[in-house]
């Protein structure tokens, strides 16, 4: 029997560190980078990851960076 999990995950981390991961896995952005450790985690048939707050891509945390 399939099981569908859904939960809110949130985090923070540094702006190197974000930088860095996206830029290890060819600028995928947020949804996509968590989506490849989950599916690494466990096997997983359908992953959905949506950000409801702070920025998706490089581009728009470069945007943020600027507005500082």
């Amino acid at each position: 029997m399939d099981v569908k999990i859904k939960a809110t995950v949130g985090f923070t981390l540094t702006g190197t560190a974000l930088e860095d991961a996206l830029a290890e896995y060819d600028e995928l952005s947020v949804v996509g980078l968590l989506k490849e450790v989950v599916d690494k985690g466990i096997a997983c048939d359908d992953i959905e990851v949506e950000v409801t707050e702070g920025p998706n891509t490089l581009e728009e945390y470069d945007s943020q960076q600027g507005q500082g």
